[in-house]
C-alpha cells in the first residue's frame, strides 16, 4: 500500500519596513536587487523553503515602507518569535521584519486588504537660511526649490476626497526633477494593472511638522485602493497647486478629464512611504 504524506501548511503574515533607495521595488526582477527577492531568500536560508511573498502591494524602485505587509505559506513549524528573530539576523539591514503571526487559511496579503495608507514627505528648501535639506534626509523626501502656499495645498488635498475615476492620475509623465533640468527615473507604488481606475480617498491632508534639521511638509492618504503612480502625480499637482502654477479649483476638471496630460508631474519616488495596511478583524 503506497502511502501519500500530508504536509501541514500555515499561512503567514509578516509586516516589514525597508528603504527602499538601494532596491528596484518589491517585484522579483531577475538580476535586480529586490524586497520581494531578499525576503524569498531569507525564507529558503531559515527554512529550506522558498514561498513566493505576496505584498499588499508593489512598491517601486526607491519607494520606501513603514509596514507593508506579505504572505505566504510554510510547512516547516517554526514558532511566529523565532521567526520574526530569524528574519532579521538574515534579511538586509535596509529591510526589518516587525510582526510575524500565522492566519487563517485564505489570507492574502493583497486581496485581504480593505485599506492602505501612503505617506509623502517634501522639505522645502530655502537656500538663504539654515533650512537647506541636511544630507541624511535627502535619501527620503523631495526637496522642493519652491515656497509653497499651504492653504493651497489643503484646497488641493480636500478635492481629491470620495470616489473618484482617477485616470488623469494613473499613468506616466515627466517629473518634477524633470522640470528641474534633473533625472529622476524612479516609479512609484505600482499596483496590478486594473480595469477600472475609479478608486476611493477616505481621507487626504497635509500637515507641517517641524524637525531639529527644519521644516517637513507631510501628504498623507487614505484609501480602497491606489493606481500605478497615483499618489506621486497627486502631488506632483498638488505642487503646482501650492507654487501657484495651478488653482485647486482646477482639480474636479482634471478628473473630469481622464487624461494624463491634464493633470501635474510625477513626484520623485524617494519621498513616498506605505505607512499602513488595514485589514478587518478576523487578521
Amino acid at each position: 500500500m503506497t502511502h501519500t504524506a500530508i504536509t501541514n501548511f500555515q499561512t503567514w503574515k509578516i509586516t516589514l519596513s525597508y528603504d527602499g533607495t538601494d532596491y528596484r521595488g518589491w517585484q522579483v526582477q531577475p538580476g535586480q536587487p529586490t524586497i520581494q527577492g531578499e525576503l524569498q531568500k531569507a525564507l529558503g536560508r531559515i527554512t529550506g523553503e522558498s514561498p513566493l511573498p505576496q505584498g499588499s502591494g508593489r512598491t517601486d524602485a526607491g519607494v520606501h515602507a513603514l509596514a507593508q505587509v506579505a504572505s505566504f505559506e510554510l510547512a516547516a513549524p517554526i514558532p511566529a518569535e523565532n521567526l520574526l528573530r530569524a528574519l532579521n539576523r538574515t534579511l538586509p539591514s535596509a529591510i526589518r521584519a516587525l510582526e510575524a503571526k500565522t492566519m487563517p487559511p485564505g489570507f492574502n496579503a493583497r486581496h485581504s486588504a480593505t485599506a492602505k495608507t501612503y505617506e509623502y514627505r517634501v522639505w522645502i528648501e530655502r537656500r538663504e537660511s539654515v533650512d537647506i535639506c541636511p544630507p541624511f534626509f535627502a535619501r527620503y523626501v523631495y526637496v522642493s526649490p519652491w515656497k509653497l502656499d499651504q492653504e493651497a495645498l489643503q484646497r488641493a488635498a480636500t478635492a481629491f476626497l470620495g470616489e473618484h475615476d482617477f485616470a488623469s492620475f494613473a499613468a506616466s509623465e515627466p517629473d518634477l526633477s524633470t522640470r528641474q533640468q534633473k533625472s529622476d527615473m524612479d516609479d512609484e507604488a505600482k499596483e496590478d494593472s486594473p480595469r477600472s481606475t475609479v478608486r476611493a480617498v477616505f481621507s487626504s491632508s497635509w500637515h507641517q511638522q517641524r524637525t531639529d534639521a527644519g521644516p517637513l511638509l507631510i501628504y498623507r492618504i487614505r484609501g480602497n485602493g491606489f493606481l500605478h503612480h497615483m499618489v506621486r502625480n497627486l502631488v506632483g499637482t498638488m505642487i503646482e497647486a501650492g507654487r501657484g502654477a495651478l488653482d485647486a479649483s482646477d482639480i474636479p476638471s482634471i478628473l473630469a478629464a481622464r487624461v494624463r496630460s491634464a493633470a501635474g508631474p510625477t513626484a520623485p519616488a524617494r519621498g513616498l512611504f506605505l505607512h499602513s495596511v488595514e485589514y478587518n478583524e478576523m487578521t
